[in-house]
């Protein structure tokens, strides 16, 4: 299980020769955890939480729609309420935001109001009619109007009309403005601030266009993933001429657009004051815009400029992530399966939680004489337990899909005739992952959330803290979190190159990590060149994808400039569009980043020789054989002994 246990100092790697379960004890460590979260879940079913969850409870400990039990010294409650199935709050309005719950007595009832209550004859009207009672079960329905506790124990007047919640049988009210209370900051803020009023209303009236580019951003991370597929030699630099292009385009469209609305602006050619008013808010979005693009484009420009000879040297690399997607053109449907696992997962968790919130045993608050259900004991850490579940069975989630990734890329890789491949590589390399690596899975997982937790624990604690701590501990709490951020991140990489390495040679998790840190370390300069150029690329793809959605967008509600304002539109649109490229070229990105490692141990265990022959495809070894030529970092005597013998590979 320990991270310090001894192997060997040196030895030979055998991918796909050897397969073994790796990290045996995580897997029962991990296997418990899960039976653990399920206990959870049984122990609020069986508690009555998912009943009164669904159907409801009275503030008597009355469940609606059953025959309930008495509870000890609370008079009303043990009552029959099987034909009151709803539950109806007197006051619905009286929200306590801090406890988020409804501070107003519950009741069962047959019915919800349908129409509005104006005065207690008509409740009473309301009962005597449809049997369903809406004032406390000790006030009969004939005294509704004239009882002493009427105005305590009756709905608040006027009753807003309502209707039950599907599942969860509240009634809750029809009427919005019911809850004026509580959006009153809200709404007047809304009413007053004008320019948010207008950005809103531009949202409004562009959600045709703002769909119709979400759809474009789609299709162009499509069309993105065929050039990758098929034209990957040239990939490299019709992405750098178009970003490039797009850049200068782009930021010369915004000073031009700028200009004219200024002058527009300037000439009053709109005829009412909101068109006045929205122009003057275009003209400022477009020099924010503008001058924002001109910084982006010098930036991105400079940093070309220097990086113009390792961007070539991608193209041997991409090609083979090409080759790649075209014998596993499954792998670009990685992320909806994990999203899918994800969504299922978190609505499970989410359901479990509410459960939890309404669980326990019924406890009598004394000052009010209502009743409460409160976990007490060790059962009130049962939801931390959950919470600690939800991190680290959602990176669970996440790192099989790079372990099955990685296993699909490396069976690739390894295999000498690609007609050979197994029919379904994907689906080999999951049920491999399920048959011999889960416990690895799990370890790696774990890790991650032992350093998610406490950050999460003081990004709460700063945001709680907020305006109240001194300038020196709040610098201190955004360094505390800064550094978790950037150890979280450097541990997912090492954890995906493990991941690699255990789907290479089967080898349990920390002798994984520690190979496949050691590879990286004496490849210093080949993932410098290699990976990281690669990710850069990457990103160009998606920048490309943004600027072209951006820029449509602009063309496209530059019609629109009477009446609407472009800032969230916009930048909606182009949030959209990243996070589309995102998924469609994160898959990518982490196939270059298994066939760098595959490369790095193909040149390290492999010389060429009878035997020993390399596994890498030639575009690979050109690569090598480039980058040594062009002088991008010397090499080793080492490195000259494995050129040579890839120079004489690549002649045969």
């Amino acid at each position: 299980m320990g991270c310090c246990s001894s192997t060997e100092s040196k030895r030979d790697w055998k991918p796909l020769e050897e397969r073994s379960c790796t990290d045996i004890p995580w897997l029962i460590i991990f296997s418990l955890f899960c039976i653990g979260m399920v206990c959870i879940c049984g122990y609020s079913i069986t508690t009555g939480a998912a009943t009164r969850l669904i159907s409801g409870y009275d503030s008597y400990g009355n469940t609606c729609g059953r025959n309930n039990t008495k509870i000890e010294g609370v008079p009303l409650s043990g009552r029959d309420m099987t034909e009151n199935k709803y539950v109806f709050f007197l006051d619905p309005c009286h929200l306590d935001l801090i406890n988020r719950k409804i501070k107003s007595i519950a009741l069962c009832v047959s019915k919800c109001p349908a129409t509005e209550l104006k005065t207690y004859d008509d409740i009473k009207k309301f009962a005597l009619n449809n049997g369903s009672h809406l004032c406390s079960y000790d006030i009969s329905a004939t005294r509704y109007t004239s009882h002493y506790e009427r105005f305590t124990k009756c709905p608040k007047i006027p009753v807003p009309p309502s209707k039950a919640v599907p599942v969860f049988h509240r009634c809750i009210p029809v009427d919005v403005g019911c809850y004026a209370e509580f959006a009153q900051a809200f709404i007047t803020f809304v009413s007053d601030n004008t320019v948010l009023h207008r950005v809103i209303s531009g949202v409004m009236a562009s959600k045709e266009i703002i769909m119709g580019l979400c759809v474009l951003a789609l299709v162009l991370s499509l069309i993105m993933m065929v050039v990758i597929r098929y034209i990957s030699k040239v990939l490299v630099w019709i992405l750098t001429i178009l970003v490039v292009i797009g850049s200068l385009g782009g930021t010369a469209i915004l000073w031009w657009l700028y200009a004219d609305h200024r002058n527009a602006l300037n000439k009053n050619t709109t005829s009412t004051l909101l068109g006045r008013e929205v122009a003057s808010d275009n003209v400022k979005a477009l020099l924010v815009y503008a001058i924002g693009a001109t910084i982006f484009t010098v930036v991105l420009l400079l940093v070309m400029f220097f990086m113009r000879k390792r961007v070539a040297l991608t193209i041997s690399l991409f090609h083979v992530a090409g080759k790649v997607f075209i014998h596993l053109p499954l792998l670009a449907l990685q992320p909806f399966w994990t999203f899918l696992s994800l969504m299922l997962f978190w609505v499970y968790w989410i359901a479990v939680l509410l459960f939890l919130g309404t669980s326990g045993t019924p406890v009598k608050n004394n000052s009010t004489n209502l009743v409460e259900y409160q976990m007490q004991g060790p059962f009130q850490y049962l939801v931390w337990y959950h919470a600690v579940g939800l991190i680290w069975i959602s990176e669970f989630i996440l790192a099989f899909q790079q372990m099955t990734i990685a296993g699909a890329v490396v069976t690739f890789y390894f295999t000498r005739n690609k007609s050979q491949l197994p029919a379904t590589p994907i689906l080999s390399s999951m049920v491999r992952t399920i048959r011999y690596h889960l416990g690895t899975l799990a370890k790696g997982s774990f890790i991650i959330t032992l350093v998610k937790i406490p950050r999460l624990i003081l990004t709460y604690i700063h945001s709680q803290l907020k305006g109240k701590e001194n300038a020196c501990a709040r610098c201190m709490l955004k360094a505390c979190v800064c550094c978790l951020w950037c150890l979280e991140k450097c541990l997912a990489y090492l954890n995906q190159n493990a991941y690699t390495a255990t789907a290479i040679n089967s080898t349990n998790f920390c002798t994984s990590a520690r190979d496949a840190f050691l590879i990286l370390v004496e490849n210093a300069l080949r993932v410098a060149a290699i990976n990281t150029v690669g990710d850069f690329v990457l990103f160009l793809g998606k920048v490309l994808i943004v600027s072209c959605t951006a820029f449509a967008g602009v063309l496209a509600l530059n019609y629109q400039r009477d009446y609407t304002v472009w800032v969230l539109p916009l930048l909606i649109v182009c949030v959209f569009a990243f996070l589309v490229a995102h998924c469609f070229l994160s898959v990518f990105e982490n196939v270059v980043d298994v066939l760098f490692l595959c490369f790095a141990v193909d040149t390290k265990y492999n010389d060429g020789s009878s035997g020993r022959e390399y596994y890498m495809d030639k575009a690979l070894m050109e690569f090598v054989e480039n980058s040594k030529k062009m002088g991008q970092y010397k090499p080793s005597d080492g490195d000259r002994r494995e050129m040579k013998s890839m120079a004489r590979g690549t002649s045969a």
